[in-house]
């Protein structure tokens, strides 16, 4: 897996070892872990030396990813992506990402209230593990969401729900052809737990499932 090659865990353990972002934003360093293939911010090329904020606007070609950091969360944009970072109070706080193609696993650290928002879906959380992916084709417009670890609200148009889960909890959100959007519960595809151990080491914090020890059943409560 990406997470485990030499090249990938040597960078991730440079980026620990020389302070994570809050030297990189203090010394004007790249907040970038790992650039894998070709990505734009705001239409330009970015080199594997740059630096994302928020308020900027990233895309991902095919057979590429991104992994970097702002302020306390981490994140890796899967191939063939777009998102918009929105800016919270300063440059290294993310008040809301804006999943508009793709798919992107996030680790956020505890703090103020923030969201990811797809086509079909807002998700609010104050800090937790998560996976988010977009599905599309000519019927409509899906958004899966899997919260791996932590308490994040599901809110449409017309529904709102409480996802919490000390392991993988996840759901669809579909747009009918009515435009209503269904919430249907969901099993955890596409990431995996390495995964978001590797994105939580980045921002020195482990997982719910690293904490207490053990692995509970996916789509199980939360006791948290």
């Amino acid at each position: 897996m990406w997470f485990q090659r030499r090249q990938t865990l040597q960078a991730a353990a440079t980026w620990i070892a020389l302070g994570g972002w809050s030297t990189s934003f203090a010394q004007s360093r790249s907040n970038i872990v790992e650039l894998e293939g070709d990505a734009l911010v705001n239409g330009q090329r970015l080199e594997p030396n740059g630096t994302v904020q928020s308020g900027d606007v990233i895309e991902t070609g095919p057979q590429s990813r991104l992994v970097f950091v702002v302020g306390h969360s981490a994140f890796h944009v899967r191939q063939n992506s777009r998102l918009v970072v929105d800016r919270g109070p300063t440059l290294n706080t993310v008040s809301t990402l804006r999943l508009l193609t793709g798919a992107v696993v996030g680790v956020w650290g505890k703090g103020s209230q923030r969201r990811l928002v797809t086509p079909t879906l807002t998700v609010n959380t104050r800090g937790t593990g998560m996976y988010t992916e977009i599905f599309t084709d000519q019927d409509n417009s899906r958004s899966y969401v899997c919260n791996c670890y932590g308490k994040v609200d599901l809110v449409t148009h017309a529904d709102k729900r409480t996802l919490a889960a000390e392991y993988h909890q996840a759901m669809w959100a579909t747009q009918q052809s009515d435009g209503n959007v269904m919430l249907m519960p969901a099993q955890p595809i596409n990431h995996t737990d390495e995964e978001l151990e590797f994105l939580a080491r980045l921002i020195n914090q482990p997982t719910a499932w690293q904490i207490t020890g053990r692995k509970g059943n996916t789509n199980g409560p939360y006791d948290g």
